[in-house]
């Protein structure tokens, strides 16, 4: 449904930009069929499908086969775009010293740190929160070192991991009042804060893939469930909320569809970009 209850009719859409986790797969991680079905529907009537995730590249490569994908994906929300197999076309890392200062408020509020740099996940605490959620999550195991030392200078992501969602609130705005310009620090879940490069944002990110892709921005259709979304909302007139998004994110978006657990990414496909009465690339 739209935001206000009722479906209206889509402008030309000639690609759709998705969120992963919260909106491409289900709590479990799993690609489900009508998902992976609708996708390669979409792509058959001749529009683009790319993705955009807080995820490293390397935890997206699962979903390239099924998915079919042909498109650039953007990782670390947009730190580091690769072609489908992986192959690197553009990153941005942090300024060494605004790492640092990211990592020394983590400390300072006790909420462990975890550091993706150079294809690795580096972690200092093996027993920490989430680990084993993310290592199920990417498909790959992290790193475990006791300093992150010179890991720190390039830096494509910081992550702030607590299970105390109310400490990691004031950690982002504590975050995002010191560092300023110097980086994008925003909550991909309520237990993740992300800093990553100016630059490394969902808004941002959206507005190169289409450039990638070759589509007019005003053409791109995005989908997500979380507080990062609201970036790429902005950037495209045709966003949709999933169903288990919080009210923020479902109010900053056009239309909301269903659940990550009902397949909600399928059928706002099959509904708006799919339907006899919405306007595609064919």
């Amino acid at each position: 449904m739209s935001a206000s209850g009722t479906a209206a009719k889509p402008k030309r859409i000639s690609a759709l930009i998705s969120d992963v986790d919260g909106t491409l797969v289900t709590h479990d991680k799993v690609l489900t069929d009508r998902t992976r079905q609708a996708v390669q529907a979409l792509q058959a009537r001749g529009l683009g499908f790319a993705i955009v995730s807080a995820r490293p590249p390397e935890g997206m490569r699962m979903f390239v086969e099924p998915l079919k994908l042909a498109s650039p994906i953007a990782g670390f929300n947009g730190g580091a775009y690769v072609k489908p197999d992986l192959t690197l076309i553009e990153d941005r890392t942090l300024d060494p010293e605004v790492a640092r200062r990211t990592l020394g408020l983590l400390e300072t509020q006790g909420v462990d740190a975890w550091l993706f740099s150079e294809g690795r996940w580096f972690v200092r605490n093996p027993n920490g929160p989430k680990i084993a959620r993310e290592e199920h999550t990417v498909q790959f195991a992290p790193t475990v070192v006791p300093e992150f030392g010179t890991a720190l200078d390039k830096a494509h992501k910081l992550v702030g991991v607590s299970e105390d969602y109310d400490l990691l609130a004031r950690c982002e705005a504590e975050a995002q009042a010191m560092l300023g310009a110097a980086a994008s620090a925003a909550r991909s879940q309520p237990y993740y804060l992300d800093v990553t490069h100016p630059e490394a944002n969902k808004g941002t990110a959206v507005r190169r893939l289409a450039r990638l892709m070759g589509v007019p921005l005003e053409e791109v259709a995005v989908i997500g469930d979380g507080r990062n979304d609201i970036a790429m909302f902005a950037q495209c007139p045709f966003s949709i909320a999933m169903g288990n998004a919080s009210d923020e994110v479902k109010a900053k978006a056009r239309y909301v569809t269903a659940s990550n657990e009902e397949d909600g990414l399928a059928q706002a496909i099959e509904r708006y970009l799919l339907s006899a009465g919405a306007e595609s690339a064919a």
